[in-house]
Formats: C-alpha cells, structure tokens, sequence
C-alpha cells in the first residue's frame, strides 16, 4: 500500500549532465532503476552492495543522435533472460539495449519526430508514442502497426494489462483506448495535453496533465474522481505497488504524494521542472529533475540520508529561487505582505505555500502537514530589486543595496551574488564583482549592460524612428552581414575575389560561456521590447552577387567541364545574359534555352560547379525560373539534385550554395509548394550541416528554417511545426555565429508566437534553456531582444 509515514531524501546521484527526462524501474540489477537524459545517455543505477542506502551507476549506454526524453524495460524472454531496455529520443529513433553492452542492439527507425513515450507488454511487445501523432506498435525489431487518430503529439503511452488494449494520451487533450490496432474509445476531460498515463488495472487507469489534474477512469469511459494540489503542469505519474495511491511531479518544483485521491506529502525540490518518477520494488520514488540531478525518496528511517545530508538539501532548498511570476506564487505585492510572525499559524493543508517580507525581501514557505511546520522553500527572485524595485534597502553581508542580484554563471556551477546601489558605476561594480568571485574578465561587458538594464528602467526600442529591417539594421536586407556592404564586395568574401563558402562579414560570437544562463536566478522581462522581429510574413533570401566575377569563374572553369558538358562560347553568353534578365524580373523573362543551358551546367562536377550553382541561386527569385524548375514535371529532379549537393562529404561551397537555392525557392507559390512537399528530405539532410564550422553554411541552414516556420505558420500545420521546432531544437545547440543565432530565434518565435500547441512542443524540446545564452548578447541587440520575446511566450 502507500505508505501512511513521510518521505524524506534517501539520497541525490548527480551524474547527467542535464536535465533527467525519463525514470523507469529495472530488472535487472534487483532494485535499482534506469534514467534517461538530455545529455544522450541512458543509465543503470544499483543499490550499492552492502550498504543500507545509495546507488551507484552499473551501466551506461549511448546511441541516440540527440537528447532522449523516454524509457522503458521490455520483460524478460529466452533469448534475453535479463530483458531489454528501450529508449526514444529526439533523433526519431528507438534504441534497445541489453545490460551486457553500451551500444545499442539494434535501433528501431519509423516515426518523424521525437519519440516522447514508451511502454512495453507481454511477449515483447512495445508501443511508443511520438510528437508526429501516431504511436506505433512494434514486436522485437519490426513495426506491426501504426495508431493514427490524435490530432497532435502523442505524448504518453501505456500497454494494459489485459492482451490487445492500449492508452494512448495526446497534446489533443484526449484519451484513446485501441485495440488491434483501431480506436475503441475517446476520453474526453482534460482541458490540457495529457503529459502521463498510469494502469491501476485491467479496467482502471490514472491521468495527469498540463491543466493540473489527476483523473481516474474506467476503461468504459467514466471518469471517477479528479484530484487538484500541483499548481502548474504535472509532467509524469507512477502507481505504489499494489495499490491505486500514486506520486506525480510537475512544472510547480514539486512531488506530490497522493493517498485515495488526496495530495498527503508534498515534497519541494531545487530544481524548476521535475520531469520524471519511477516507484521502486521497495517503494522508495526515485525523482529526475532540470538540474540534471536524480533524488531518492523514502519512508524507511534505515534507508533516510543522515540528519547532514537532510539539513543539507533543506539548505539548497532554502537558498532557490522562485519566479515571482510563477503559478504557485501570484501576484506579488511587497507592501502587504506579512512578517516572520505570519509563519506562527499553522498550515490548512499540506503543500500550503505562504510568502513573508524579511529584511525587504521576500521568502516562499510551505506548510508539512506530517512535521507540523513551515520549511522555507526559496527566495521569491525580482522581490529584491532584480526585477521589481522596492522601497526600502537590500541586507547583503552586512551592508544595504538599492539591488541584490542572483547571477548563475553556467547550468551546473554555483549563484553569486551582485549588490548595486544606484550611485553606483555599473562597470566598476561589474569590474569588482568578476574579481572577487574569480569570473572570466570577458563578461565585463555582459555584466555591466545586465546591471544597467535592470536598474535604470530602459525602455528597449529602436533609435531610428524609420522602419529597420531586423536581419540588417538597415532598410534592406543584406544577408550574412551587419550593414549593407560597399559595391563590388564579394557577398561570401568581403573582399574582391569570388571564393564561394569563405568568411563573411557576419558578427563573431563571443568566445567562452554565457554568464547569464537564467536558472531561476532572474526573468527575463520582455515586457519592453518592441516586436519587430516575428512572425515573420515573407521569406528571407539570398540575393548578393558580383555577376562580372561569377561569370569570369564560370568560363574559366567551363575549359575543366567534360567535353560532353563543356558550354559553347554562345551558351557562356546566353547565361551570362541570364543574369541579367533575372535581376529585372519585371520587365524581362529568361528563355527555354537558357534555362536548360543553366541546368546543363549546374549538373557539371562538384569541384567546378559552384559558379552555376551561384547562378541557379540568383535566378529563383525570378518566377518563372521558379516555376520551370519547381513544376510538378521537373521539380523531383530538381530537389533531388540539390538534397543531394548537401551531403555532409560534399564540398563546402555546394553546401552553401545549395542551401542558399533552396531558401530562394520560398520566393514563390511553385517553390514553396515543392520546398513543402519535400520537406521531409530537405530538413533531415539540411540538418547534418550543423556540426561542420563553416558560419556561413549555418546562416544558410538558419535561413531555410526559418523559411519553413514562415510557411508552416501560414499553413497551421502542427506536425510540420514539430518537424521544425525539432530542427531549431538541435541546429541552436550547433551554431556559434550570432547571425543563425538570429535567424532560428525569428524561426521559433515565428512557430509559436500564436500557438498555443507549438508554445508546449517547444516546451518540451527545452528550448527555452538551450537559447537563455543569448539574452545578455550585447551587440547585436537584435539578438538579445528577440531572445527576451521568445522567453516571455515560453
């Protein structure tokens, strides 16, 4: 049964290096258990030998060419009397792996998009759930079939008991029951995306989800009760052994433990996200969490952490911070708040959260029904001054600050602390505060505007009341650069000669670590920052050339072309005139013959074909080049050839110019109509670009994925948008160039900024993580300012 005592930490494994995504009981090693992380690996926990408590990691595998976000075991059979263990992960793939090595046995390929559920059954029989709205049913390695019903991403799975019935749980908000294979049922209820399934039995089975609930169905239909206490998304749910009690754990930094459909305990983490639970053969939660870090719960007194290591985790507990902005905070108001004395009135129910003014801050308590007291859970962060000013003095080591901010320099390593009175220099303070905690002297600039945006009440805009086009600072665009270059600069050079795939003049990144992470240390408040930046209505293209030079490449080269490709003198000139139709698109229109000349030549070796490619490049933006080479006649033959110059073995100047043509394709209806079509390839191979360091190939791929959240956005293709969300998710992880930076924040601000279905996909990438970095970029302040737009949807 559950247990009728209190949980306390047993003890915390803090060895993934990001966020724990997926929790589930092992079978082997007896007792222990497997998570999955952000950070790609998959690993096996033991109970150390001998010792009353603790863990220590058995097995570590890897496979997946991107985070992973489920598991589970596959039980026991002749073949593997250890079972197996799947994972999903966001490569679209399924790993399974034995216990005896780290490389996966074999890898099950099907869906289009992350696989975010998996739940195995009798005889080997494995269902997955995934982001493209299908789950599949697979047996061993082969897929038996596909469950297509839900309207988007299916985001959890579970086998019942009783042979041929599965659940199936859908950012649709529905339930659907299935049986070989057809839809049986709908469970209607939720008011949000269903986030976890749990079987109590054969006719009986759990809910939880993005609206806060718990609900109890029967398998005919009939919910029988819905149970409230999580006070933002509740991500995973688990079943005690042999009982209907359960534990589940949400967006709210909480765990809560649930005894006949009443929340009795809850436990407060340091961390945002709680992710994932799994409950032990010995009942015992085992907890994964945004930090990366894996907690153990228990209510054995001979399994509890020692009274420093309880004292401990109440200490980092105490020292969070919590977003005053938060769902389980509310609206803040300093003024009325109450004092220490509040804390002397008991707790109405247990996981009652109560905030009191100390010393001009404020603090977050909550109320233990079982030890009959408050525990002190965070600092409300922005209640000191970081982002709301108060009217009196911050108390830091025994001195008093207009501000005290909590600045986290990386994921992993500790808060400081950075005081600032407003007659303060903010770059001495800067200058002092790298100084003292040992910090990298390259963030003094960092530092310094962060201070002075969060002091001075700066409202964000442009400084030049004429329109400015975002990608350029200008009126008009000019790609891969940050103004519009001289005439007769070469567009990939920024010099005079034509060398296709060099350097650009794009802004360099800085080198190092960003210093503000986020980490709960303070919002971003976007609240300022006008919005020129997304959605954006119409594609960006590549239009920059030096048509004298790319000519002049193109007949030195053409002496090096095959004789059966070698272009006459007259075919040179009809291309070279070409170009020129191609920049007067309406007055002038390209012939036939020049058309099947340029395609001639773009068809020329990959060591001599990048001139023509250029070319190819510049006439798409003419409509009828476009409509020529993406019509239904000729567009497979087309695409296929310029998917195929993208190979990651290709030469870098294809690459680029190959992406280049292909956003140019978005330039119009036929284009756009075959990059769609073809969107499936074009991604997937555009994407293996992303680990070369070539930045003008990455402003390229920015480019074309953005080009894809314009038309998606346009379409309201959901799926389309996980598709694409999933390629920003991975490319934002490659890039260093704040340029593609740039174009991929316009691209997801595009997809989600009115979606609410897109707003939780990205949600659930951990987007909002992977792009925080670029907030506190100085210049451009593009960057910076479109980061603070997408964070405040997110």
């Amino acid at each position: 049964m559950a247990p009728a005592g209190r949980y306390r930490l047993s003890c915390s494994l803090p060895g993934h290096e990001l966020d724990v995504r997926g929790l589930a009981k092992a079978l082997h090693p007896p007792g222990g258990f497997i998570s999955v992380s952000r950070d790609r690996s998959a690993r096996v926990w033991a109970p150390i030998s001998g010792a009353d408590r603790g863990f220590v990691e058995a097995h570590c595998m890897s496979g997946h060419s991107n985070f992973i976000s489920s598991v589970c075991t596959i039980p026991p059979s002749d073949l593997y009397p250890r079972g197996l263990i799947a994972t999903g992960g966001n490569d679209h793939n399924i790993c399974v792996f034995t216990l005896d090595s780290p490389i996966a046995l074999y890898t099950l390929k099907g869906h289009k998009n992350t696989v975010c559920s998996l739940s195995s059954g009798k005889f080997g029989t494995l269902l997955s759930g995934s982001w493209d709205t299908t789950a599949k049913v697979w047996l061993n390695d082969k897929c038996m079939m596909t469950l297509q019903g839900h309207s988007a991403a299916v985001w959890a799975v579970k086998i019942l008991p009783e042979q041929g019935l599965m659940l199936t749980g859908s950012a649709d908000r529905t339930i659907k029951l299935w049986k070989a294979g057809r839809c049986e049922k709908t469970f209607s209820g939720h008011e949000d995306c269903v986030r976890g399934l749990a079987t109590i039995s054969e006719t009986e089975f759990l809910s939880c989800s993005n609206d806060a609930s718990v609900r109890r169905w029967l398998i005919s239909g009939e919910c029988l009760q819905v149970s409230y206490g999580h006070t933002n998304y509740i991500y995973s749910i688990a079943i005690f052994p042999s009982s209907q009690d359960f534990v589940t754990t949400g967006e709210d930094r909480s765990m809560r433990i649930w005894k006949q459909g009443e929340c009795v305990q809850t436990i407060t983490l340091p961390a945002q996200s709680i992710w994932c639970c799994c409950v032990l053969d010995n009942g015992d939660i085992a907890v994964g969490s945004s930090d990366g870090v894996i907690r153990v719960f228990t209510e054995s007194a001979q399994r509890m952490a020692t009274a420093q290591e309880i004292k401990d985790f109440e200490e980092e507990l105490s020292n969070s911070t919590i977003d005053p902005k938060s769902d389980d905070i509310g609206d803040i108001k300093m003024e009325e708040l109450p004092g220490r004395e509040h804390l002397n009135e008991p707790g109405t129910r247990e996981g009652q959260t109560r905030l009191i003014k100390v010393d001009g801050k404020v603090e977050a308590y909550q109320w233990s029904t079982s030890e009959e007291r408050w525990m002190k859970i965070g600092d409300v962060v922005g209640s000191s001054g970081a982002t709301q000013q108060t009217s009196g003095k911050v108390l830091f080591e025994g001195k008093e600050y207009d501000y005290v901010f909590s600045i986290d320099v990386n994921e992993s390593g500790p808060s400081f602390k950075l005081p600032y009175n407003k007659s303060d220099d903010p770059w001495l303070v800067a200058y002092n505060f790298l100084q003292k905690n040992d910090l990298n002297p390259m963030f003094l600039d960092q530092v310094a505007k962060f201070i002075i945006d969060n002091t001075v009440g700066q409202t964000i805009t442009q400084t030049d009341t004429t329109f400015a086009d975002p990608f350029t600072g200008g009126g008009r665009y000019v790609p891969g650069s940050s103004a519009p270059p001289p005439s007769g600069i070469d567009p990939f050079t920024g010099g005079g000669r034509y060398v296709p795939g060099s350097a650009s003049n794009t802004v360099p990144p800085s080198s190092g670590a960003d210093p503000f992470t986020g980490r709960n240390a303070y919002r971003l408040d976007a609240s300022q920052v006008v919005n020129i930046y997304f959605p954006k209505k119409e594609a960006v293209t590549f239009d920059q050339a030096n048509p004298v030079q790319i000519i002049g490449k193109l007949r030195e080269l053409n002496g090096s072309a095959p004789a059966e490709q070698k272009l006459s003198e007259d075919e040179l000139d009809l291309l070279e005139k070409l170009l020129s139709v191609v920049g007067n698109p309406s007055t002038e229109t390209p012939t036939a013959r020049q058309l099947d000349i340029l395609w001639k030549a773009v068809r020329w070796p990959e060591d001599i074909v990048f001139p023509a490619l250029d070319i190819l490049r510049l006439s798409m933006k003419h409509p009828s080049v476009n409509e020529n080479y993406c019509s239904e006649k000729a567009c497979e033959q087309f695409s296929s050839h310029l998917v195929k110059l993208l190979s990651p073995n290709g030469k870098q100047a294809n690459q680029l110019l190959a992406l280049r043509t292909l956003s140019n394709c978005f330039t119009s209806e036929p284009g756009q109509r075959l990059m769609m079509s073809q969107k499936d390839p074009v991604m997937s191979q555009a994407m293996e670009l992303r680990t070369g360091s070539n930045k003008n190939i990455h402003i390229a791929l920015a480019t074309l994925t953005l080009n894809y959240a314009v038309c998606l956005n346009k379409a309201r293709d959901i799926e389309g948008k996980a598709q694409c969300l999933t390629v920003i998710s991975t490319v934002v992880e490659a890039v260093h160039d704040l340029e593609a930076a740039f174009r991929l924040l316009v691209a997801l601000g595009t997809l989600i900024c009115d979606d609410v279905n897109a707003v939780q996909l990205a949600k659930s990438l951990g987007i909002a993580s992977q792009i925080k970095k670029y907030a506190s970029v100085s210049e451009p302040a593009k960057v910076s300012e479109c980061c603070k737009l997408i964070l405040n949807l997110l």
